[in-house]
C-alpha cells in the first residue's frame, strides 16, 4: 500500500511503474544538458558573483537545443509510429534502417529508415514521405529557411537563422529550399473555407501594374533596351492586387478595408498575368461582388487585360497619372517649368477631379491654346489624344461622389513593398525563374497565407497503432 493526502492506496500495477520509470528514465536523460549548463552557471556565480546575460541566455538556449535535437531524433526512429506502405510490395527489395541525416530546429538528426528499391533505379522512404522530409530539411526548418530567404538576399538570411534560431544554414541551402517550394506555393490552392465573399455593401477593387527588376544578361537576350540600339538589362514584374472597402472617412474619402488586400506576381507576359489576377479575383469572391472597380495607370496592356479579364468594371484611370499628363499638356502649350503652366496645371487638376464636365473645358482651353506648328503643337496634341482616348475612364467627380478611390495607390505601393525591398536592391540580378519563386512566397506573406499553406503540408505522423 501507499498513501496519498493521507489515502491508502493498492500497490500501482507492474505496467503504470514500468511507464513511471521510463518517464523519469527519458527526462533525465533529456534534460542532461539543460542540467549540465544550470550547474556550470551556478558554480559561476559562486565564484564569480556576476553573470554576463546574454551567456546565460545564449548558453541556456545552446542547451535546450541539444536536449531537443536527442529527443526528436529519438521520437523520428520510434518502432511504434505506423507508416503508410512500409513494407516491401511485388518487385521490392527492402533496406531496412538504412540512416541518413536530416536538419531539423534541433540541429541535425539521423534517421533509420526502410528504404525500398525496384531494382530500376526508383525507390520510396515512406517516413521520409510522412515526415515531409525537403531536401534533407524537416518542414519546421524548410519553414524559416523559405521565410528568411523570401524577406532579405540569402546571406543575410543565414545570418538571421543563426542569430534568431541558432541554426547554422549555408545561404546557398535557403536559395535551394526556396527554389524547390516555390513553384508549390505558386500551384497551391487556397481552400475555400478561407474565402470570405464580398457583401453586398462592399466595393470590389482589382489593380494592375508593373516595374522592372535587374536580371541576368542570359534574361534579356532579344529584348530591346530603353535606350535606341540597347539591350535591356531589367524584365518587368507585373503586379495585381485585389482588396474591398466598406466604408469612408468622415470628409467622404475612401477607407480601404484592413486585411482585405491579396497579391499576385508574375514575370509572364500580360496574357497570362491577366488570367492569375482574374484567378485571384475569382477565389476572392469576384462572381458575387455588387461593384466591381479596376483602377489603373494609362498603359495600354494594363487596359487590354481589364477589358478581356473584368469587362463588367467600373474602369477609372489613376488621377495622378492622368494630372501628370495635364502637367506635360501645360508645358507643352506655355513652356516647360514657366509659371504660367504651373498655374494652369494647377487649375485644370482641380477642374478634372471636381467638375463633371471638367475634362471637356480642359480640352476645349487646351486646343484654342495650341500652337500653328513647331515641336510644342505636336507634344500638345499627343496628350489631347491621351485625354481623349480615356474619357471614359476620367469622371472623377462621379466617382468621388460614389465614395471610390481615385488612385491605384494600393498596387503601386505594393510593387515597393511585395517586389522592390526583396527584388531590386544594390547588386542583384535575377534569373526569372528564381526571382519568380522568392515572388510566390512573397505574396503568400503579404496575403497572410504562408502559415495556412505549411499548416497543411503533407500529412503528420500517424499516431502509434
Amino acid at each position: 500500500m501507499y498513501r496519498v493526502n493521507g489515502a491508502a492506496h493498492p500497490p500501482a500495477p507492474d505496467g503504470y511503474r514500468r511507464k513511471k520509470k521510463l518517464q523519469e528514465s527519458v527526462r533525465q536523460e533529456t534534460a542532461s544538458e539543460v542540467e549540465a549548463f544550470i550547474a556550470l552557471a551556478k558554480a559561476r556565480l559562486v565564484t564569480e558573483r556576476v553573470l554576463p546575460p546574454q551567456w546565460l541566455e545564449l548558453g541556456l538556449r545552446a542547451a535546450l537545443l541539444k536536449d531537443g535535437q536527442r529527443a526528436l531524433e529519438e521520437l523520428f526512429n520510434d518502432p511504434n509510429w505506423r507508416l503508410e506502405r512500409d513494407q516491401a510490395e511485388e518487385g521490392e527489395k527492402c533496406y531496412a534502417s538504412r540512416p541518413t541525416t536530416v536538419d531539423t530546429l534541433f540541429g541535425p538528426v539521423t534517421l533509420r529508415r526502410n528504404y525500398y528499391t525496384d531494382g530500376q533505379g526508383s525507390g520510396r522512404v515512406p517516413l521520409d514521405q510522412t515526415l515531409g522530409i525537403v531536401a534533407g530539411c524537416t518542414p519546421a526548418l524548410a519553414r524559416l529557411m523559405c521565410r528568411a530567404g523570401a524577406v532579405e538576399h540569402y546571406e543575410a538570411a543565414a545570418q538571421s537563422l543563426n542569430e534568431c534560431a541558432g541554426l547554422t544554414i549555408n545561404a546557398r541551402r535557403i536559395q535551394r529550399i526556396v527554389n524547390r517550394l516555390g513553384p508549390q506555393m505558386a500551384q497551391w490552392p487556397r481552400p475555400s473555407s478561407e474565402i470570405s465573399p464580398p457583401s453586398a455593401d462592399q466595393v470590389f477593387y482589382v489593380e494592375g501594374d508593373g516595374t522592372g527588376i535587374p536580371v541576368r544578361p542570359e534574361e534579356t537576350v532579344g529584348r530591346k533596351g530603353k535606350q535606341t540600339g540597347q539591350r535591356a538589362k531589367t524584365r518587368e514584374v507585373k503586379l495585381g492586387c485585389v482588396f474591398t472597402q466598406t466604408k469612408e472617412d468622415e470628409e467622404g474619402k475612401p477607407i480601404r478595408d484592413p486585411q482585405s488586400t491579396s497579391y499576385v506576381a508574375t514575370l509572364q507576359p500580360a496574357a497570362e498575368f491577366g488570367a492569375l489576377l482574374r484567378t485571384e479575383a475569382r477565389q476572392r469572391g469576384l462572381a458575387l461582388a455588387c461593384l466591381v472597380v479596376f483602377l489603373g495607370d494609362g498603359a495600354a496592356w494594363v487596359w487590354e487585360l481589364a477589358r478581356v479579364n473584368f469587362p463588367m468594371a467600373v474602369f477609372i484611370l489613376d488621377f495622378f497619372h492622368a494630372a501628370e499628363h495635364l502637367k506635360w499638356l501645360a508645358q507643352a502649350l506655355w513652356g516647360e517649368d514657366s509659371e504660367p503652366a504651373k498655374t494652369q496645371w494647377e487649375r485644370w487638376a482641380k477642374l478634372l477631379k471636381e467638375q463633371p464636365e471638367g475634362l471637356e473645358m480642359i480640352l476645349r482651353e487646351a486646343r484654342q491654346a495650341l500652337p500653328r506648328r513647331g515641336k510644342q503643337r505636336e507634344a500638345a496634341l499627343k496628350q489631347i489624344a491621351y485625354f481623349e482616348s480615356n474619357t471614359d475612364k476620367m469622371r472623377y467627380a462621379e466617382y468621388r461622389a460614389r465614395g471610390l478611390f481615385i488612385g491605384s495607390g494600393v498596387v503601386e505601393a505594393g510593387c515597393k513593398t511585395v517586389i522592390g525591398r526583396r527584388l531590386k536592391q544594390s547588386g542583384m540580378f535575377w534569373g526569372v525563374a528564381g526571382a519568380q519563386n522568392v515572388l510566390d512566397i512573397r505574396c503568400l506573406l503579404e496575403n497572410r497565407q504562408f502559415g495556412l499553406f505549411w499548416n497543411q503540408y503533407r500529412k503528420p505522423l500517424l499516431k502509434a497503432a
